[in-house]
């Protein structure tokens, strides 16, 4: 507990001190004190963190459906326009100086190149000034000029600079253009995420594979994310991608939702349309373990998939298919139980794993499989998120091999937090198997 309380604090001193600064670039430093402009912005730079909070707590706090909705948008696409801005800020700081030093040499450039006072026009000298006694005797007033000169309380206010300060210029230009880019950034991810994932074929040759199993084509999808951003219309899409493709058989590998079946029964209800030759089958992830395991296990059976919880299939075409449960299960008693699902297995015979998370392929390498089919990564989802997956993930994306084994991570189809992907597109995979016999 004393641990947690001191990520938690070490957490919103980080996020105060990020709103701070985003607070300083793009509203103290570019509006007037006390206009309607800095009230405005800083209001929004309190309620917007708030609901980020709000939208990263609601679902685990049982907060109501239509709440969690409510939050949801404006609270985890602020958390992926924060990121952009701050790095778009940050790199503003670089070009700043170089900004301010520009316009201080121009502003040099034109105050050089102003004409002389004693030129009235060009090649004219000004006539000889008139001598010091009758300039006085002309002007008397101009002969002694006071040393302080005294400003008219009734004269008007003078008006204001024609331009703007310097600072306060390359200021909004720095501003504004981080705004730009950032806003730019995320709403063109957010597209690609509403649009739906793009299909992707990957051949993997494996030498146990039998002739008669060349081409086999396996539809690999993960990380739908269900919840409430991502509803049925985004489970439609995948579905009609999928059936299109025309697979031999469909892989879920886990993050199905984010939420209970009762909020999202109904957007997991297209995948019941689900249709590939030898049948569709589904391992959990770690965030099935945030919304009730068990029951969405119970609810995908009644869909038409087969839940593979440590346990291994024959496939017709001369493999063995097994899936294990993700590691967030050992908490409930339900991790991955490798000897289960393929300790007695006939080595002899190619085995294809469902694996949520890619940590496991040890295990993997260590019971003989041949490919394993994992997910959990995102690509990274936002950059520059992918180096971040690289500390936790053996792959983030694609497929390697350890081995004798092969390892395929798929970016997935959806989006955890904010709707939004940045350098890591989501996608469908078709996995076509190849026979070195063929």
């Amino acid at each position: 507990m004393v641990v947690f309380l001191l990520v938690l604090v070490v957490v919103l001193a980080l996020l105060g001190a990020v709103h701070w600064y985003v607070w300083r670039r793009l509203v103290r430093d570019v509006t007037a004190p006390g206009g309607l402009a800095r009230r405005l912005g800083t209001a929004l730079v309190v309620v917007l963190p708030l609901l980020s909070l709000a939208a990263l707590v609601s679902s685990r706090a049982g907060a109501p459906f239509p709440v969690q909705q409510a939050v949801a948008w404006p609270g985890f696409l602020w958390l992926a326009v924060l990121l952009y801005l701050v790095l778009a800020l940050l790199v503003g700081e670089a070009v700043r100086p170089l900004l301010l030093a520009r316009t201080r040499r121009r502003a040099s450039a034109r105050e050089a190149g102003s004409p002389p006072e004693a030129v009235t026009r060009a090649g004219s000298p000004e006539p000889e000034a008139a001598s010091v006694p009758e300039a006085a005797a002309l002007e008397p007033e101009a002969a002694s000029v006071p040393e302080t000169a005294v400003p008219d309380p009734e004269a008007p206010p003078e008006p204001p600079a024609a331009d703007v300060s310097r600072r306060l210029f390359v200021a909004r230009v720095v501003g504004g253009s981080a705004a730009a880019v950032a806003l730019g950034t995320v709403g063109y991810g957010t597209y690609g995420v509403l649009r739906g994932p793009r299909v992707k074929r990957v051949t993997v040759p494996l030498a146990k594979i039998p002739r008669a199993a060349h081409g086999y084509r396996i539809a690999v999808v993960s990380d739908i994310h269900l919840g409430p951003i991502l509803r049925r219309a985004h489970t439609q899409r995948i579905v009609d991608t999928i059936n299109a493709t025309q697979p031999d058989l469909i892989a879920v590998v886990g993050d199905l939702v984010d939420g209970t079946v009762e909020n999202l029964g109904p957007a997991a209800e297209p995948l019941a349309r689900l249709r590939a030759r030898h049948g569709s089958f589904f391992v959990t992830g770690n965030h099935e373990y945030f919304s009730g395991a068990d029951a969405w296990v119970d609810h995908v059976r009644e869909l038409g998939l087969h839940p593979l919880r440590n346990a291994r299939v024959e496939v017709p075409a001369g493999f063995d298919l097994a899936g294990v449960d993700d590691v967030a299960g050992e908490s409930e008693g339900h991790g991955p139980d490798f000897v289960r699902a393929l300790g007695d297995r006939d080595r002899a015979r190619a085995a294809v794993l469902l694996a949520h998370q890619p940590v496991v392929i040890d295990d993997a390498v260590r019971h003989g499989v041949d490919l394993q089919l994992s997910g959990h990564t995102h690509g990274g989802q936002l950059w520059p998120g992918n180096y971040l997956a690289e500390l936790a993930n053996p792959t983030v994306a694609g497929l390697e091999r350890y081995g004798d084994t092969q390892l395929y991570v798929s970016r997935g189809a959806g989006a955890w937090g904010p709707p939004v992907r940045v350098g890591a597109p989501s996608d469908i995979t078709i996995v076509e198997l190849a026979s070195k016999q063929a």
